[in-house]
């Protein structure tokens, strides 16, 4: 368990309250896991630090490569999982298929999470029902305090329906600064959108890669867990 899948399932259980039986299935880990995780909470799961080896240690970097290789052929084209785990095994797997389907289970939950669409396309709405979303970015300004000239970091909020914004300036860019800004642009509000839209700044993204694919920072996946919203980038 993760910070972006405890964060699914905090969205689908508290906001869109979506049963456990079905949260369950979807991500393809047990009730149990889930009921744990909702009656703790927690916002970042807590678990001791260990490793339980896998079969699929060492294997796991090849079998999401060829994943993504085959969701990009045409349909006919592709290889099917009984196939891939048969290449697997001719490589030196000794799992079983329930694992290498377990595994393509996440992945394409992921990649879904990711991408926000079931479509062959995406696109990009420009219009927005109340509610549906905001942006946040970052801005440098100037100004004189205490007979000083200081640069100041702005950071912008702004609903994307109406277009109500709300601005709060800082000294610094950084995380604490990035969680005061949300908070009181919620508060002044008086309510959270059901999606947040943001570039790729340091606070929120340690490592951006191909296409829409986002290594997302540990702090910022926490408070977005906390407020119950789809962060897009």
């Amino acid at each position: 368990m993760d910070v972006a899948m405890l964060s699914i399932i905090r969205r689908w259980h508290f906001r869109d309250h979506v049963p456990l039986r079905e949260i369950a299935r979807r991500l393809g880990v047990s009730r149990n896991t889930v009921r744990r995780y909702i009656r703790s909470e927690a916002i970042v799961p807590v678990y001791p630090e260990r490793h339980s080896p896998s079969k699929l240690d060492g294997h796991a970097t090849r079998l999401a490569d060829w994943l993504r290789i085959e969701a990009r052929r045409p349909r006919k084209q592709r290889r099917t999982l009984k196939q891939i785990h048969a290449d697997l095994v001719s490589l030196g797997f000794s799992g079983s298929y329930d694992r290498v389907a377990a595994f393509a289970r996440r992945w394409r939950q992921e990649q879904y999470e990711q991408t926000k669409t079931t479509g062959r396309g995406t696109f990009v709405p420009l219009r927005f029902a109340e509610g549906e979303a905001f942006q946040f970015d970052w801005s440098e300004d100037w100004a004189v305090i205490n007979g000083e000239r200081t640069k100041l970091q702005v950071a912008h909020l702004k609903l994307s329906h109406s277009r109500a914004f709300f601005l709060r300036a800082y000294l610094l860019q950084t995380h604490e600064m990035l969680f005061d800004a949300h908070y009181h642009a919620f508060m002044a509000w008086g309510g959270i959108p059901r999606r947040g839209i943001y570039d790729n700044m340091k606070t929120a993204v340690d490592r951006v890669g191909r296409g829409k694919e986002r290594e997302v920072n540990i702090r910022f996946s926490a408070m977005v867990s906390h407020y119950l919203f789809d962060a897009e980038f």
